[in-house]
């Protein structure tokens, strides 16, 4: 069985096809690019490195968010015209278990964010040892709730992802020796790592991938001072 992975959640591209468990073709880069021209060459690459075509994928796998809401509207939107198209299955994963799965092997927590600026994060804690189970949710937080959650648990935390050392010293501060820093080799998402996930959940098909959407996790700007001003009307 052949997977394509996409994940454009964030800064980060990352894409990856994946035959009956082994990496066929990885491929993740951190510099700033419009995803919505460069995730579908990066695809078009790797398909073309490994000798497919679209026609040989038997499913999609993308990260939902949270994230950009632009980039998660790129990779979700090429995920889901793949899938319809090819009439084969979705299955969307969590960009922040995605981000925390990097540290499979550590024993404990791992706090995995993403900087949603004005000291803001997308964020959530994971239980490493019990299947990644979230012990704080994915959600959108300020950084000192994140942090005053994560206290809370009185444990030790694994940070992972490239947007943690914007916040390092204020996590540090509170958590003192609990906080660890991941090395920076596990900082990025991995598309291999979202198809491993996703290969343990369950796959949407026919109608369920016309209505997939994001798990944004927050509502957008615009959206917010609409409800804002009809609810001064």
């Amino acid at each position: 069985m052949i997977w394509l992975g996409i994940d454009t959640a964030n800064t980060p591209l990352a894409v990856a096809l994946v035959k009956d468990g082994q990496v066929l073709a990885n491929e993740v880069t951190n510099i700033k690019l419009n995803h919505s021209g460069g995730a579908m060459l990066a695809i078009e690459r790797l398909l073309t490195r490994v000798k497919l075509t679209a026609q040989d994928i038997d499913a999609v796998a993308v990260s939902e968010g949270p994230g950009s809401y632009t980039g998660i509207r790129i990779g979700v939107t090429i995920a889901k015209t793949l899938a319809w198209t090819l009439n084969k299955p979705l299955v969307g994963v969590s960009s922040l278990k995605m981000l925390a799965a990097n540290a499979a092997m550590y024993n404990g927590i791992v706090c995995t964010l993403i900087d949603a600026r004005r000291q803001n994060v997308y964020a959530g804690a994971f239980d490493a040892v019990n299947g990644f189970e979230n012990v704080v949710e994915d959600h959108h937080y300020s950084i000192a709730d994140l942090i005053e959650k994560l206290d809370s648990l009185n444990a030790p935390v694994l940070f992972v992802g490239h947007d943690v050392d914007t916040f390092w010293d204020v996590i540090v501060e509170t958590l003192g020796e609990r906080a660890v820093r991941a090395p920076y080799t596990i900082d990025l998402p991995d598309a291999a790592q979202l198809i491993y996930l996703a290969e343990k959940m369950p796959q949407l098909t026919g109608d369920a991938v016309h209505n997939f959407v994001p798990q944004y996790r927050r509502l957008a700007e615009a959206e917010a001072n609409w409800i804002k001003e009809q609810k001064n009307k």
